[in-house]
């Protein structure tokens, strides 16, 4: 059986009211239905922007060991993290018991950005920490997070309308967003028994965005279990749903499990970026829509801190 995701050409939804954006809304309601993932190209993300994340990416985990553990991840979940320290036990995949074989950098939105504690009423609201050896990497990150807060904004009211709900609904939850740019550094790995770059996981919030470089890794459990190949193809970013998405929606989009094995032999390096919702946004299905009870509400802020105090080591 032949396994691959949908590609989307997504560039109407910059339109209004047209054929070819009522199009997109229904290809992509109908991938993210099926099987929670597609590729998405016509993004309108300029491809200088893109290929400039991915070099200061690359430059970042040049730097020596010592230089990055001086950018160890802080209270706030910003900064780097070291191999070896992130392993998912919080998994409903598989039972995880091996460091994922990587590195990252995490730069999130800059809310109280002082680290003020009396202006910190959520536990992820304080500074980035931007390596002064790479004085480029913060304006590069920034512009990155900027560029893809509006497409992310775009495909919101597209999945809102493929639901048949006012564009808008969503936006009020959405006011603060909560977003996480995470640059990753994949090293060449052995095929060995439950060793992964990235264990298989659900992503925590709403939609993912990932940029992928030329090496390849990434791979998607079909409906049926098994496991398939994203390779990477040019100019487009992988989409896919995550937890909260799934629950808002009652479990007709699914949150699709993933991983990464990186077995070419190559370094691989990839940038995904997270847009959530609020920390205070209080998630329960959309009435009308597919009326689950096990689906009850649940606090977005406090389900991802319950899975990042289990599966960071600095947080323990």
């Amino acid at each position: 059986m032949s396994h691959s995701l949908p590609l989307i050409d997504i560039s109407e939804l910059e339109f209004s009211d047209t054929k070819g954006r009522k199009s997109v809304d229904a290809a992509l309601h109908e991938a993210l239905r099926d099987i929670g993932f597609a590729y998405v190209e016509g993004h309108g993300i300029a491809s200088e922007h893109i290929k400039e994340l991915n070099e200061t990416c690359i430059d970042f985990f040049s730097l020596t060991p010592d230089v990055k553990r001086n950018y160890t991840l802080n209270k706030w979940h910003r900064g780097y993290l070291a191999p070896k320290t992130s392993t998912i036990v919080t998994s409903s995949v598989a039972n995880v018991t091996k460091p994922n074989q990587s590195e990252s950098f995490l730069a999130l939105s800059e809310i109280n950005a002082d680290g003020g504690e009396e202006e910190n009423p959520n536990p992820l609201d304080g500074p980035n920490q931007w390596p002064q050896e790479l004085p480029h990497l913060e304006a590069v990150c920034k512009t990155y997070m900027s560029d893809m807060r509006m497409l992310s904004i775009q495909i919101v009211h597209s999945i809102a309308r493929g639901l048949g709900i006012d564009e808008d609904w969503f936006d009020k939850f959405f006011k603060c967003p909560t977003e996480f740019l995470r640059l990753l550094h994949y090293w060449p790995q052995e095929e060995e028994d439950g060793l992964y770059g990235a264990a298989p996981h659900t992503d925590y919030g709403f939609i993912t965005l990932v940029a992928q470089d030329d090496v390849g890794g990434l791979e998607v459990r079909d409906r049926d279990g098994s496991w398939f190949a994203v390779p990477p193809i040019d100019g487009t970013f992988v989409l896919n749903v995550a937890d909260i998405l799934s629950f808002w929606t009652g479990g007709i989009f699914v949150s699709t499990p993933h991983r990464v094995k990186n077995i070419t032999g190559r370094e691989r390096y990839s940038q995904p970026y997270f847009f959530d919702p609020s920390m205070d946004t209080l998630v329960s299905p959309i009435p009308g829509l597919h009326e689950i009870e096990a689906f009850k509400a649940v606090n977005y802020g406090n389900y991802l801190m319950e899975r990042l105090d289990k599966n960071y080591d600095y947080r323990k």
